[in-house]
């Protein structure tokens, strides 16, 4: 404990967040005070206003890295953090001590290294950690502090910049040769990669066909439960039957020696074998154990709870976050599956107490980390505290208790005995009137002892995996007993193509390739669906045509940083940056200039000619002379010149060569629908990008204009456009309702000297004189509407919004705020979604969504929002000086 902790004076303790800092304000008690950073507080300049003007004419200051010196960082005060970081100065004017209680982890180690950076403190500095906020782990994180890891702090810094030159050098590749405003990642691009081979995957699939059969025996025996089983044709005169597992992905029979049989020869073969009698050809029974799983990891809480609870990745860390802050779980963010002393006696006497001494063993149950290079000393995710709180003690509810209760469960089922029962095998013998021998196979499974299973059963990513917990039931048979075929059925099967990656198997894919570090993955997996490079179809994600094009490109030219073990071979040098064994500059030289014959990251980036822009965004459609192009408004067909737009909801694996000849025989919805009297152009509907709309084709102009004139005359001439209205189709609008909205803007009359006209707008049909404009109520009106109508509109007072007549419901309702003591809801502004209370709002970050968002989150936002707000303004009373007299004007001097 630092000296001066039972004496006298003020310690100031810095945390991340306002819900953190109120937890271990608790604990601490007089003496303290504890604020929060609100996350970083700089960082690199992530726009040219950022850079501070004495570097704006460096020619590395756009990367915010000077590549030319060591790499050395540009770090800036974020611009939305300078209010909060001037508190914290004025906090720590009041202080004797400082206290750095940032995560454990290379993140938290560098929050608190930039903090000591700005803060620039005069007093003693000492590095505060704990695994789980509680009153014994806060007392004791107070009483044995550290000093910062900088080589924590050094590989950390490593990685944003070796993320900020990855990202600031490629994606200007992307805007230029592929669309503008796309981004590329050192983690992100490897993700989208893994999506997109996956659906390579399974458009290169072909379907495979194949039959077996399905019999259900009867024992004979009235009085047993069960007394008959199903079992499947294994074997065909000693030839095993094939199953999905012998096919080839393009269709073909894979394994020598198997019987393939078609539904034909299935059909003819159940009919050999109706007439037969079967026997007991062998029983095996083994002894069935199942361990219990190791307590949860982050990236096996992500996935088991998107399995078991539909919880996005972005969702279950915003949720564990809460219940970390708030007291009720240990560290969220963890490579470790072990458990210290306090937490397994915690876990046994729990489950001793829930259900019996008989199943929990005599030894507690020790895991060992199974994840190469695990980093960070902390223990696995787990309830908090000596003595855990059941799910019910905790008074949680919603999100909060479902992802507590997970937690709670696999902790108290780590160590707890093993499930132990019986599997059976039995084989089943006949012959056809052919005198084919057959063979056909059953397989049960019980369990005599539940163990763990009684406090929980992992999820599957298999839907048709069976549970851990289920059982299937044989009849008790012997060698040689005779049975009864009551049915016999041809059974169709079909091979299908790879499965789709769902969050759970992206994160445990990426895990496994050692790419990324398990706290990135929810960011990871968020930017690619935010970019468009992913979407969701259920929970499958599905690579967009625009991320074909991307990667297409990034494994063409940049193959080294797509490569899946290059990037798991990044992740191992900054272990290694981390763990003294290697340093920071050496490895940015050699990833940004090359060294030992490697290419350098600059070197990829400089000579861009090459690169075909055309050819990286074109895909030939098999079996078909149609290109698929992504352009620059989204992907088209394109045959010979001729073109068709994709649908935006099409899949890739779905866009075969009969489909895309299915869209090219679709109407095109351009439709001449006359010629206009008045005028003599032709009358067109068309479908747009941003809609159906009818057009006038303006006449060519006279042969004897000179060139000039017909350019000036052009440019001069625009053709009268206007869109459908939502109540008309390109298939039944006619001539006349065309000609009608080729009127609009319609001039309504005059009012106090000003122009009234009739528009379509965005946001619906309105009237506009000057700058003032009033709303329609349907857009028919804009062709019946009236002066005196019009004049009535501008008579009434302005609604809030075009097209509003009062303010826009409420996209959600959430709870009550614990400050205000005032509903929460969450509306639609103008900078997007924000939460309010009625009197503070606050935009929604980055990491929340509409759908996802807490009552919790949302009081955090609105509390930090407060904290930011700038005080109030005294009011200041000032006497109003009497203006000055003018001196007398002198007179002008006289002209000489």
């Amino acid at each position: 404990m630092p000296a001066n902790n039972g004496a006298g004076g003020t310690r100031l303790v810095i945390v991340e967040s306002p819900a953190k800092a109120k937890t271990i304000e608790k604990y601490l008690g007089r003496g303290y005070v504890v604020e929060s950073s609100i996350g970083h507080i700089r960082d690199l300049p992530e726009r040219a206003d950022d850079i501070p003007e004495k570097y704006k004419g460096e020619s590395w200051a756009r990367l915010g890295v000077n590549v030319e010196h060591e790499f050395e960082p540009l770090y800036v005060v974020n611009a939305d953090k300078r209010a909060q970081v001037t508190k914290l100065r004025q906090l720590l004017k009041d202080a004797d001590e400082l206290y750095l209680a940032t995560d454990e982890d290379r993140e938290g180690e560098a929050i608190a290294w930039h903090l000591q950076e700005v803060l620039k403190p005069k007093v003693p500095v000492h590095r505060m950690v704990f695994h789980e906020i509680t009153k014994q782990a806060i007392q004791e994180a107070v009483a044995n502090p550290r000093t910062l890891n900088l080589r924590l702090v050094d590989a950390q810094e490593t990685r944003r910049i070796l993320d900020r030159l990855y990202g600031y050098e490629v994606s200007p590749v992307l805007w230029k040769k592929v669309k503008p405003r796309l981004s590329a990642g050192r983690v992100q691009s490897v993700a989208t990669r893994l999506v997109v081979e996956r659906e390579r995957d399974r458009m290169a699939f072909t379907v495979a066909n194949y039959w077996d059969l399905s019999a259900l025996f009867d024992t004979g025996k009235a009085e047993e439960r069960p007394r008959d089983f199903t079992a499947t044709l294994s074997t065909v005169d000693g030839k095993r039957v094939a199953q999905g597992r012998d096919f080839a992905s393009t269709g073909q029979l894979k394994t020598a020696g198997v019987l393939h049989l078609s539904e034909a020869a299935a059909g003819e073969l159940a009919g050999r074998l109706r007439a037969s009698s079967f026997r007991v050809k062998s029983v095996e029974r083994k002894p069935y154990t199942r361990k219990p799983y190791a307590p949860f990891r982050t990236t096996t809480l992500q996935q088991e709870a998107s399995r078991k609870l539909g919880f996005t990745s972005k969702h279950t860390m915003q949720v564990a976050q809460r219940l970390y802050e708030e007291g009720y779980i240990t560290y969220m963010r963890t490579d470790s599956i072990t458990l210290s002393e306090t937490a397994i006696a915690a876990a046994r006497s729990q489950a001793i107490k829930l259900y019996g001494a008989a199943y929990v063993p005599d030894k507690p149950r020790v895991y060992a980390s199974k994840v190469k290079n695990a980093q960070e000393a902390h223990e696995a995710i787990r309830p908090s505290g000596e003595e855990f709180r059941t799910p019910g003690e905790t008074g949680l509810s919603g999100d909060k208790f479902r992802l507590y209760e997970l937690i709670w469960q696999r902790t108290i089922s780590s160590q707890m005995k093993d499930a132990v029962g019986e599997s059976v095998t039995v084989k089943v013998a006949g012959a056809s009137s052919a005198g084919e021998e057959v063979e056909f196979s059953a397989s049960g499974r019980t369990i005599t002892f539940h163990g763990f299973l009684k406090a929980y059963v992992e999820g599957a990513d298999d839907p048709s995996t069976d549970r851990d917990d289920s059982e299937k039931r044989l009849p008790n048979l012997a060698e040689g007993d005779a049975l009864d075929l009551s049915r016999l059925d041809v059974a169709a099967h079909a091979t299908k193509p790879p499965a789709r990656y769902t969050e759970a198997t992206l994160i445990k894919e990426l895990e496994d390739r050692e790419i990324g570090r398990p706290s990135t993955y929810s960011s990871i997996i968020g930017t690619i669906l935010d970019r468009g490079y992913v979407f969701k179809k259920g929970t499958a994600l599905i690579p967009s045509f625009l991320a074909f094009a991307v990667v297409n490109l990034l494994e063409q030219h940049f193959g080294n940083l797509v490569d899946y073990d290059f990037t798991a071979e990044m992740e191992k040098v900054l272990d290694d940056i981390a763990n003294d064994r290697a340093e920071r500059v050496p490895e940015l030289q050699r990833f940004y200039y090359g060294g030992d014959g490697d290419e350098g990251l600059k070197e990829m980036v400089t000579d861009l000619g090459e690169i075909d822009a055309k050819e990286i965004s074109s895909f030939a459609i098999r079996d078909s002379d149609i290109v698929l192009r992504v352009g620059r408004y989204g992907p088209y067909l394109d045959r010979e010149g001729s073109r068709v737009n994709v649908p935006e909801d099409m899949t890739p694996d779905e866009l075969t060569a009969e489909k895309a000849e299915e869209l090219f025989s679709r109407p095109t919805g351009d439709r001449e629908l006359g010629q206009d009297p008045a005028t003599g152009n032709m009358i067109v509907a068309k479908d747009g990008r941003f809609g159906p709309y009818v057009t006038e084709v303006l006449s060519a102009p006279a042969e004897d204009e000179t060139p000039k004139k017909r350019t000036k005359k052009a440019d001069a001439a625009k053709p009268r456009t206007s869109s459908l209205f939502k109540t008309m189709s390109l298939d039944t609008i006619t001539f006349e309702e065309a000609l009608r909205l080729l009127e609009i803007p319609r001039l309504v009359g005059e009012l106090e000297g000003e122009p009234v006209v009739a528009h379509n707008g965005k946001f619906g049909p309105y009237l506009k004189k000057g700058t003032d404009s009033r709303s329609l109520a349907a857009e028919d009106d804009l062709f019946t509407v009236t002066i005196e109508q019009a004049k009535e509109l501008f008579a009434q007072p302005k609604q809030r919004g075009r097209g509003r007549a009062a303010a826009a419901a409420p996209l959600r309702e959430l709870g009550e705020d614990p400050q205000s003591k005032k509903q929460i809801v969450v509306k639609e502004g103008r900078f997007g979604p924000y939460v309010t209370d009625g009197e503070t709002n606050a935009s929604l970050r980055k990491d929340d969504s509409v759908e996802e968002i807490t009552t919790e989150r949302a009081a955090e936002l609105l509390a930090e929002r407060r904290e930011r707000a700038p005080a109030p303004k005294k009011k200041t009373t000032t006497t109003r000086k009497a203006p000055a007299k003018k001196a007398p004007a002198k007179k002008p001097a006289a002209k000489s």
